[in-house]
């Protein structure tokens, strides 16, 4: 899941950087930097650390499992030759 307060925290960012001239349409480009990331955060098949981090064990996991049956089974072949 997308993390809003660091969207709306950039949004912000980018709105407090307007040139003094432009400082009275802050709340609205701010509105409008926030839409325009969230839209394109929204767009791209982003996942939560989390879930990352349990894809990478469960890999993790099955990659050390697969090594060992890989030993096992070269053993095993070794045996019957």
């Amino acid at each position: 899941m997308i993390d809003l307060t660091r969207i709306d925290e950039l949004a912000q960012r980018l709105a407090a950087a307007l040139p003094p001239g432009a400082q009275q349409m802050r709340t609205e480009a701010e509105a409008q930097f926030r839409a325009v990331l969230r839209k394109g955060m929204a767009s791209m098949d982003l996942v939560s650390r989390a879930d990352f981090d349990d894809q990478k064990a469960a890999l993790e996991r099955a990659t050390a499992k697969l090594k060992v049956l890989e030993q096992r089974l070269a053993e095993l072949e070794n045996s019957h030759s």
